[in-house]
């Protein structure tokens, strides 16, 4: 299966997006009730920041993943004492689906953490999902994160994450595969 990336165009991608993050199963993403404008207004902001990018994944040239990588020091987490230099924050969402893929959300993670770890800038990538998501919390420590703390932000506890590059090429899905 090939897993790509690219700009994400709300234009093109807006009913498909809007659809994943209101979907019940994508309770964590905090966008249940959001209208299509609002979701349209939300990618828009996020086109138009410096700080932040919104990718759409593709599996074998389908639509299937949405990703957002970010400036942690220009994110609700500026200020934390944990942050530093070489840090790019991350989220993923997996499209939801009614027939699941073996091993799909795992490749997914792995080729979001190959593309956060191919600027050579970055010295780890920082997560700060739901304290409650234990799905995610799973995966993310399959791949080399490590929780520092909790934290809170204004719309959850987070689980303050880091993971630098040679704890990601050692872990289970490991840089190395």
């Amino acid at each position: 299966m090939r897993l790509t990336l690219e700009p994400l165009d709300t234009g093109r991608d807006l009913a498909l997006l809007h659809a994943w993050v209101t979907h019940p199963r994508s309770v964590f993403w905090g966008m249940q009730d959001a209208t299509p404008a609002q979701v349209r207004d939300d990618y828009a902001r996020i086109a138009a920041d410096p700080h932040h990018e919104a990718l759409l994944g593709r599996a074998d040239g389908e639509p299937a993943f949405l990703v957002e990588t970010y400036d942690p020091a220009h994110s609700p987490l500026a200020g934390l004492p944990e942050l530093r230099a070489g840090d790019v924050g991350m989220h993923v969402l997996v499209a939801p689906t009614d027939q699941p893929v073996h091993g799909f959300t795992r490749a997914v993670m792995r080729r979001v953490m190959k593309a956060c770890f191919a600027d050579p800038s970055v010295r780890r990538v920082v997560v700060e999902p739901d304290a409650r998501n234990h799905r995610i919390a799973v995966l993310n420590e399959a791949v080399g994160f490590v929780v520092a703390r909790h934290v809170e932000l204004a719309d959850k506890t987070a689980a303050l994450s880091f993971c630098t590059r040679a704890a990601f090429h050692d872990s289970a899905l490991g840089g190395a595969a």
